[in-house]
C-alpha cells in the first residue's frame, strides 16, 4: 500500500497494490500493521455501507467529541467525489478541504482523521460506499454542514440541479469560521 498525504497532511490517500490477471484481482483493503506504521494507531470498530444513485449528495456530517470519528473510506463500486473539511478550530488549515475520487477502478482509500466533516457525491449510474469508523454513531453528537457552502468553496463537479440531498442536509447550516 502506498499511503499518500493530501494538501491537509492527516488526509491521507491509501493506494492498494491491486494484483490482477484473467480471473480478477486481488488486493488487501486494509492491513493494521501497515496503516499503524503510517497513520498511527486507530481502533476502528465498525464497518459501515451505503448504496446510493447518481447525484446523491451525503454529508458534509461529523460527529462532536467525545464521538468525534475517524473514518478509512471507499467506493466499493461506482465512482464518488470524496470530500473532507478540517473542522479543528485551532488548525492551521482550518476550514479548507480537500477532494479525491474514490472509484471501483481506481480502488483508492481516504483516511480521515477525527476533527474532519465529511461527504460524497455519486459521480456514476449507482455507487456502494463502504468506510470503517472508531467510534459508534451516536445521533445526540452528529452535526453537518451544507454542502454549498460558500465559504468553503467546494467544486462538487456536478450542477446544483443534479444533486439529490435528503432533507437532514438540506437543512444543515453554514460552516461558523470564528470570524462572524
Amino acid at each position: 500500500m502506498q499511503f499518500v498525504p493530501t494538501d491537509i497532511p492527516e488526509v491521507v490517500l491509501i493506494k492498494p497494490k491491486v494484483f490482477g490477471d484473467s480471473r480478477g484481482y486481488f488486493m488487501e483493503s486494509f492491513r493494521n500493521d501497515l496503516f499503524a506504521q503510517h497513520m498511527g494507531e486507530v481502533n476502528f470498530i465498525q464497518d459501515n455501507e451505503s448504496k446510493s444513485a447518481y447525484g446523491v449528495l451525503r454529508g458534509l456530517h461529523y460527529q462532536l467529541p467525545p464521538y468525534a470519528q475517524a473514518k478509512l473510506v471507499r467506493a466499493v463500486t461506482g465512482r464518488v467525489l470524496d470530500v473532507a473539511v478540517d473542522i479543528r478550530e485551532n488548525s492551521p488549515t482550518f476550514g479548507r478541504h480537500v477532494t479525491a475520487e474514490l472509484s471501483e477502478e481506481n480502488k483508492h482509500q481516504l483516511f480521515i482523521p477525527a476533527g474532519f466533516a465529511h461527504g460524497f457525491l455519486v459521480l456514476s449510474k449507482e455507487a456502494v460506499f463502504s468506510y470503517k469508523v472508531d467510534v459508534p454513531y451516536a445521533p445526540d453528537h452528529e452535526h453537518g454542514i451544507y454542502y454549498a457552502d460558500p465559504d468553503l468553496g467546494i467544486d462538487w463537479g456536478l450542477p446544483d440541479s443534479e444533486i439529490r440531498l435528503s432533507a437532514k442536509d438540506r437543512k444543515l447550516p453554514l460552516m461558523v469560521t470564528g470570524d462572524g
